[in-house]
């Protein structure tokens, strides 16, 4: 089936493409991803543009972008993503994948979503031991860094660490090992799929405060920048 990948940049995108691409029974043609035009970042892990046009181009898959405004709301991004969904189906794509691992209710929403589309879901990481998964995704030769961190889980040394063993073995109780419950997101920029590493140096390290709908909430943020 032809596929499009709803890419994060991140470790369980990485590894869930990394399964895909041994599937026959999928053809991933292009990744997608979410990004705030405001800000140019990816939404979310506060990713620069540039660097994930370097990832993208490391890995020789086409990108396709859903372009965000600064303060999207739910409505303003479901229509963004149902046009750039339509115009899929005009190029045959039959597949949307996803690096979930065990969060029943974005699966379903995802699901949902797509539907009415007549799209198919393939979640190549569901219901896989989060450990095993991190431990596999080190001894496979990828590298990641945590570029942003939920502050309520985790301090500030936990942003802009290498995912290592040593990583793992710092994390407190009650941290999923591959943080699917939001505890942190990461960038990955080596790969066994990529044809080089991507080249970046840390920038600073910034506490960002939201308040939505009356909770409020802290992220630790690394910015990465080129080189």
């Amino acid at each position: 089936m032809k596929t499009y990948f709803n890419w994060s940049t991140g470790k369980d995108s990485a590894l869930a493409l990394y399964y895909l691409l041994q599937d026959k029974n999928y053809s991933v043609d292009c990744l997608f991803t979410s990004v705030n035009s405001h800000y140019n970042r990816v939404s979310m892990h506060g990713l620069r543009r540039e660097l994930l046009e370097q990832q993208i181009a490391a890995m020789g898959i086409p990108l396709i972008t859903v372009e965000l405004p600064e303060q999207p709301t739910n409505a303003e991004y479901e229509s963004l993503l149902k046009e750039k969904v339509n115009e899929l189906l005009k190029q045959d794509y039959e597949c949307a994948a996803f690096g979930d691992i065990f969060l029943e209710d974005l699966k379903a929403y995802r699901e949902k979503q797509l539907e009415p589309f007549g799209i198919k879901t393939v979640f190549p990481l569901w219901k896989k031991d989060t450990r095993q998964l991190l431990t596999k995704f080190i001894n496979l030769g990828f590298k990641a860094i945590t570029v942003c961190v939920d502050g309520s889980k985790l301090d500030s040394s936990f942003v802009g660490r290498i995912i290592d063993e040593s990583f793992i073995a710092d994390l407190p109780e009650g941290v999923d090992i591959c943080g699917e419950n939001g505890e942190f997101h990461t960038f990955c920029y080596d790969g066994p799929y990529f044809k080089h590493p991507v080249n970046f140096t840390k920038g600073e390290i910034v506490l960002r405060e939201y308040d939505t709908t009356g909770f409020k909430s802290q992220y630790w943020f690394c910015d990465l920048l080129p080189k």
